[in-house]
């Protein structure tokens, strides 16, 4: 919660800025800048190259800063380590009460290095002062009174810390850690956990850029970095095309005939929101463990959405240019090639951006039966062993070659549809 408000903050703070920076510029003289009304015109609407750096930056910085790099000059704060300590006061089957001091050391298991047990005075009382190592964002068990005189008779037990009254499945809260007593009176105690995330569940920054450079020299599973994510990208550029080739003449033909269109709709809408991974079962049954089932599984995740893209860019075309190019005495061939075809390319572009990016988020369920190599066998394999920054590694790289390519599809859309929203 705390770092998506930071991260609100951010982009509130980040808006306001470029903004006033940006009226302070010299407006653009551009075809977007003569337009007199761009309000819901998307031709209008155009990326903040500034927000997109900004944006970049900000969710870097809050990782760094919630991770504890050492690539950021500032950090939430983190999990405490260093010695703290804590009285507590025993009554032993007399009614006799004792204070008895614990220190616990809180250390960092990442670093390597563990505490040797501290050597401490015992102290005169029935309560002898204790020590405890702890590792931190961990709890642990303290029993105080291993080593009190008489601490296994009945009546004896611990009945406050640092002054405060406590029994079983109760809690007190010192300077920086919580003790809780568990049913039997034992103190579970648990350090201060601060804001930081624990290196298991988000590793920082260099972490994951050391195993990005372990990985790319030594390879993973006995196969290099460059393979693992060469199969991968195979695998999703086969499936989309082939998806696309059968998808795109298919919702053409929806959406000039009304006999496909009643034939194929139920299907279609009856498999649209069906997720792939649904189909991994049957998948498994029909086609094997091998790379065909792989191959068709991203087929059918490209396959219905190129089909809905291209029935949407033919339904989409206004029937004014179908009469005007009628009334011109062009042919149905004329009309399909020239007036359909350049209309719905916008619409099929886009559902290929989608469809690419279904692609790349079933590949990694299509490399989970039986693949030895690809991105997604990294990270699966990765995650059974908590391997946290291979794992981010691995997503990190999916993102990139997802983005990579994506740009493409627009520089290639620019190229290609230059009328688009003109």
């Amino acid at each position: 919660m705390a770092i998506l408000l930071i991260y609100i903050i951010v982009f509130i703070i980040a808006f306001y800025v470029v903004h006033i920076a940006t009226k302070m510029m010299t407006a653009q003289k551009d075809y977007t800048s003569l337009k007199t009304v761009t309000f819901g015109d998307e031709s209008a609407v155009s990326p903040n190259r500034p927000a997109s750096i900004i944006s970049v930056l900000a969710i870097f910085m809050i990782w760094g800063a919630f991770t504890g790099s050492k690539l950021m000059p500032f950090h939430a704060p983190g999990p405490f380590i260093g010695e703290t300590s804590f009285t507590y006061t025993a009554i032993n089957a007399e009614g006799e009460t004792d204070d008895a001091e614990v220190i616990v050391t809180v250390y960092d298991i990442q670093s390597g290095k563990t505490p040797s047990k501290m050597k401490i005075d015992p102290g005169t009382g029935f309560a002898k002062n204790d020590t405890a190592n702890i590792v931190a964002w961990r709890s642990g068990l303290i029993k105080v009174k291993r080593n009190d005189v008489g601490s296994k008779e009945d009546g004896y037990k611990v009945i406050a810390i640092n002054g405060q009254e406590i029994s079983p499945s109760s809690e007190i809260f010192i300077d920086d850690a919580r003790i809780y007593m568990t049913a039997k009176g034992t103190l579970s105690f648990t350090p201060e956990k601060g804001w930081q995330m624990q290196p298991i569940w988000l590793p920082s920054p260099e972490a994951v850029w050391s195993r990005l450079v372990l990985v790319a020299s030594e390879g993973y599973k006995t196969f290099t970095l460059v393979e693992h994510l060469g199969w991968s990208l195979i695998r999703v550029v086969v499936g989309f095309l082939a998806g696309a080739l059968i998808g795109i003449p298919l919702g053409y033909a929806m959406g000039l005939s009304g006999w496909f269109r009643g034939w194929f709709d139920p299907i279609v809408e009856f498999m649209r929101p069906v997720p792939p991974l649904a189909l991994i079962p049957l998948v498994i049954i029909w086609f094997g463990i091998g790379e065909e089932g792989k191959i068709i599984l991203l087929f059918l995740a490209s396959l219905w959405i190129m089909t809905i893209s291209a029935r949407a860019g033919v339904s989409g075309v206004k029937i004014s240019k179908i009469h005007a190019a009628y009334s011109l005495g062009a042919s149905k061939r004329q009309i399909m090639r020239l007036v359909i075809v350049p209309n719905s390319l916008p619409e099929i572009f886009t559902g290929a951006r989608v469809s690419m990016g279904v692609c790349w988020g079933t590949v990694v369920a299509a490399e989970l039966v039986a693949a030895q190599k690809g991105a997604g066998m990294m990270i699966i394999n990765a995650s059974k062993f908590q391997m946290t920054d291979l794992v981010i590694m691995g997503i990190v790289l999916i993102g990139v070659i997802g983005y990579s390519i994506d740009i493409l599809m627009r520089i290639a859309e620019n190229y290609l549809v230059p009328w688009k929203g003109k």
